[in-house]
This record gives structure tokens, C-alpha cells and sequence, in this order.
């Protein structure tokens, strides 16, 4: 049972056509689809910390030991695509660090999101939290895809996709834990698109809109 099992609502967050993304992931128990809201060689950081720049007071998005987050993308030749993917990843980072945490105000989630994003990290970490449920096992991430939007003087958006294979990540009970394993299915594979917008004055790019695909046929394989 991993984060795509824990899903039993389908939550539908309106988005324009223009901003709407389409991007993989896992499947699970659920087949719901989700409306709402994470190695090449030259992928950015698949660490817990990420690799972004250090001139900005960024929150510890660090990671259990026994759950690691795979992040197999290529770096996009346009800085600011790469700048918008790179941060794509550190909303998966703070949205499992909430989970891990246990905490659905961690702060992580809410400093690389807001609007939909912000509500579809909050819900997630809670319903893990309510359910007594963490994550552990290995969260992989690829065939990510970049797509300026908006490239106004103030506020620059990109839509960055992305496909998730959780056949290898699990629930855990918080309290016993107890890992309660699956199989590799069709509902292991996501597809991920975010909308991420660039932050005024700052080298940091927060998530907006949030949708996610559930039983992605073109994630597997």
C-alpha cells in the first residue's frame, strides 16, 4: 500500500486548458485519477536535499534513511526550465518529507507551492497522518518534460511533467511498523504535470496547479 493506495477521493481542482499538465505515477489500490494539488547523467540532485541554489533560506526537505526518492530526469538546456524542474522535484521532496513527518503544516511543502499545489500537499500528508500510515522503499521519477508558458518580466511559468513508478514504495504503519507490500501493476505508474511559476526577486520556483493521472500506460515499460 503506498501513497497512490491511500488515495480514495478523486479531488477536482479547476485549471485552465492552457495551464492544464499531464504527468505519470504510480497507481496502487486506487484507480481514482487526481486533479489537484517526487538519475540521468545529467538529471539535477536526486538527493533528498536537491541541488538548487544556496542563496535563499531553503527548509530541510530530507528523507528516512529506508525511503528513497529516485529523480531520473534530464537537465533541461534552458535555465529557467531547468530551474522549474529541479524545484518540480523539491515539491515531491517536501510533500514525502511532510508525510515522513508526519506533519500536514510542514513547512517544506508550503515554501515550493501554493493555491491547489499547497491544498493538494496538505491533503496528502493528512490523509497519511489520519490514516497512521508512512512510506518506505524506492519512489522513482521519469521522462520528465518542460514547457514554458508564460514568460512575462515578473512572474514566469512553466509546466513540467513527469511519470512515477511506485512498484517499489510502500505504506508502513506509523505505530508498528508493519510494511504492507504490493505488486507491480498498472496502477504503479502515475503520471505527474505541475505548473510551476518562478518567485519574484528569487532563485525559486513554487508549484501552482497540480494533476495527476493515475494507471499511466505510458509510464510503464
Amino acid at each position: 500500500m503506498a501513497r497512490r493506495a491511500l488515495t480514495t477521493t478523486a479531488a477536482v481542482f479547476a485549471t485552465t486548458a492552457a495551464l492544464l499538465l499531464t504527468a505519470c505515477g504510480g497507481g496502487g489500490d486506487s484507480s481514482d485519477d487526481i486533479e489537484g494539488a517526487d538519475k540521468g547523467a545529467s538529471s539535477p540532485s536526486a538527493s533528498a536535499s536537491g541541488s538548487t541554489p544556496t542563496d535563499v533560506d531553503r527548509p530541510d526537505v530530507s528523507l528516512p534513511k529506508d525511503l528513497d526518492l529516485a529523480f531520473d530526469f534530464e537537465k533541461p538546456s534552458d535555465q529557467d526550465s531547468a530551474a522549474a524542474l529541479e524545484d518540480a522535484a523539491n515539491y515531491i521532496r517536501a510533500l514525502n518529507h511532510g508525510i515522513t513527518k508526519q506533519d500536514p503544516a510542514d513547512p517544506a511543502f508550503q515554501f515550493y507551492s501554493s493555491g491547489q499545489a499547497a491544498q493538494y500537499a496538505n491533503s496528502q500528508i493528512k490523509e497519511y497522518v489520519d490514516g497512521g500510515w508512512t512510506l518506505t522503499g524506492k519512489d522513482r521519477y521519469y521522462q520528465a518534460e518542460t514547457n514554458p508558458v508564460d514568460e512575462s518580466e515578473k512572474v514566469k511559468t512553466v509546466n513540467v511533467t513527469f511519470c512515477e513508478d511506485q512498484s517499489k514504495v510502500y505504506g508502513k504503519e506509523v505505530k508498528s511498523e508493519k510494511i504492507h507490500r504490493t505488486k507491480e501493476s498498472l496502477d504503479s505508474y502515475q503520471k505527474f504535470t505541475i505548473l510551476m511559476a518562478s518567485v519574484q526577486g528569487k532563485p525559486v520556483w513554487r508549484a501552482q496547479q497540480v494533476t495527476v493521472e493515475g494507471k499511466a500506460e505510458e509510464c510503464r515499460g
